[in-house]
């Protein structure tokens, strides 16, 4: 198959996509310009800020993207890319984008509270708990893994006597020079647009050109040189400071601008993969096993392996919780929500579709076990089709450069923001349906002040990413989608409740239970098998059978009380008739 086909036909029904359903689901639902949202209701200048469309599209956008849609399509390809293709296609236009937009939107006429509060109001008190402890427990992960990547990737290497290894660190090291300089240029344009009125525009060009020199600078000046320690230790304290300062000073303006980074990725994918326009070397179809196992270890089937590899390409409950938990607290008008949520997941998925495009124009390497990383898979595919241009052959190397440090610049995006968010589930958790902080006394009002949760939760993030959290983050990927399909239940919940048309929920939320229960039993029938065989490491096979029964019960429940609400709805709706 030719790669520009793939491309281009998936982009255009992306399009026709999003003007089509898009727009039925925004009319449907009831979005209302004239609304009052919550940026503007509640406005504190820290977390409550109304900021201009395309500044919340770009922190939305690379909040929700990081490695995700490059990770899942290219460890998935193994099943070949038809289904991989369909996947994100068909995943990404009724579930995905379908759960973004109305996860936005159902926390915008919630007080811009989390999907946790949604569920608390919908379904009830028990539920929320359940809902924010799991959602907790799952930011807590990430945090720990974000942090411990950005780290590996800043870190430097040292020889057997002790020594620094400068040649071999000097990429790293380069890439932690420009990422400390784009939060410099961050605040700097937070300041300019928030402080000083200036132009969005003006703001923007002189942003970029700031983000060439910084890259320049830090490509021929990076004089730090740390342990993964050491930068752990730096994440932490920047992620500590990043969550509690307010919205406009940094995490606005770095995801707006980083988001160029990712926009400029994309265009040079665009242009390798239309310039060499190349035949796929990949399958159509391997089969339902995978027999394949570039990385020595089987995916096993392609139900359910398929739909919890590839997550942020299709559906991720992640997003529900950006869109419910910093997005929806800057949202200037209602009208703009389905660009920012339906549109952001559309652009992800067309990213997906590149990925697959990557792995595929070098898949006898890939299949064969020799590159296997993901990220190195996209940056060599990309920056090899990109070298094959006429006139290009010598932008391998830089290329490739770019490639790896945008996909390094997001990761450091979705840390800081998936922090936030876990202080914003830790203060909710103490709270009741419809209660706020100022409502509290005693101990709930200390462990709700911003301060003290943001604290708990790096320290406890920061803890986890120093010690084991690759021993549990097999489980992150069911985890995840359970966060989907607990979102998608939460949304028809409360549109149900205000007399809206909820039905468009009703697949995509059993699809992906019945997806998740599937793969969390087959985790737990693995790691039994593996404590009957005995050996070493016999603690983190009982952990995570444990884990995972105890997410098929939190499945369970949460999914009785929800169709139970639901059942309500329509023998209300019967009795009104």
């Amino acid at each position: 198959m030719n790669a520009v086909v793939i491309l281009l036909v998936g982009i255009a029904i992306l399009f026709v996509a999003y003007v089509t359903y898009g727009k039925w689901l925004a009319k449907t639902w009831g979005i209302d310009e004239n609304q009052i949202t919550p940026s503007h209701e509640f406005e504190d200048g820290v977390d409550y800020v109304p900021a201009k469309a395309p500044v919340l599209l770009g922190h939305h956008f690379s909040s929700i993207a990081g490695a995700g849609p490059i990770n899942g399509p290219i460890q998935a390809a193994v099943f070949g890319w038809i289904p991989v293709v369909l996947w994100i296609l068909i995943g990404g236009i009724f579930f995905g984008a379908t759960h973004d937009f109305g996860a936005l939107f159902a926390s915008i006429r919630h007080k811009g509270q989390s999907i946790g509060e949604v569920i608390g109001q919908n379904i009830g008190p028990r539920a929320k708990k359940l809902f924010l402890i799991f959602s907790y427990l799952t930011l807590l992960l990430v945090v720990a893994a974000f942090a411990s990547i950005v780290a590996d990737t800043f870190k430097a290497t040292f020889t057997d006597t002790g020594a620094i290894d400068y040649a071999a660190s000097a990429a790293n090291a380069s890439t932690a020079m420009i990422s400390l300089l784009f939060i410099f240029i961050a605040v700097a344009f937070g300041f300019l647009v928030y402080r000083r009125n200036a132009s969005l525009t003006t703001s923007t060009i002189v942003g970029i050109i700031a983000i060439v020199i910084c890259i320049t600078i830090g490509i021929n000046f990076h004089p730090i040189y740390l342990s993964s320690t050491a930068w752990m230790i730096i994440v932490g304290i920047y992620i500590l400071v990043a969550s509690v300062t307010p919205v406009w000073i940094l995490l606005q303006p770095r995801d707006y601008l980083s988001s160029f980074l990712l926009y400029g990725m994309m265009i040079i994918a665009v242009v390798g993969i239309v310039g060499s326009h190349p035949t796929l070397n990949i399958p159509a179809f391997t089969g339902f096993v995978d027999t394949i196992a570039p990385t020595g270890t089987s995916l096993g089937y392609l139900f359910p392996a398929l739909f919890i590899t590839i997550a942020c390409g299709a559906i991720s409950g992640f997003h529900s919780l950006v869109g419910s938990g910093t997005t929806a607290k800057q949202l200037n008008s209602e009208k703009d929500a389905r660009p920012i949520a339906y549109g952001s997941m559309l652009i992800e998925c067309a990213l997906a579709l590149i990925s697959i495009c990557a792995v595929g124009y070098i898949w006898k390497d890939y299949a064969a076990g020799t590159t296997v990383t993901p990220t190195v898979v996209f940056a060599t595919g990309i920056a090899s089709m990109l070298s094959k241009i006429p006139g290009l052959s010598g932008v391998y190397d830089i290329s490739y450069s770019l490639l790896v440090l945008t996909v390094s610049v997001f990761c450091l995006t979705s840390l800081d923001t998936a922090t936030r968010l876990a202080r914003y589930m830790f203060q909710e958790f103490w709270l009741e349906p419809g209660e706020n902080r100022e409502d509290t006394t005693g101990f709930k009002r200390t462990l709700t002040n911003p301060y003290i949760a943001t604290i708990i939760t790096v320290v406890l993030g920061i803890s986890l990413g120093l010690t084991g959290y690759a021993n549990i983050w097999s489980l992150f990927g069911a985890a995840n989608q359970l966060l989907a399909a607990l979102g998608l239940l939460a949304v028809a919940a409360w549109l149900g409740n205000i007399g809206r048309n909820n039905k468009m929920f009703f697949i995509p939320m059993a699809f992906m239970l019945v997806v998740t229960i599937t793969s969390l039993i087959f985790t737990i029938k693995s790691n039994f098998t593996a404590i009957i065989a005995g050996g070493t490491g016999l603690g983190w096979y009982y952990i995570r059978a444990i884990l995972a029964t105890l997410l098929v019960i939190l499945a369970i429940v949460l999914t009785i009380e929800g169709i139970n609400t639901i059942k309500k709805q329509f023998k209300n709706k019967a009795m009104q008739s």
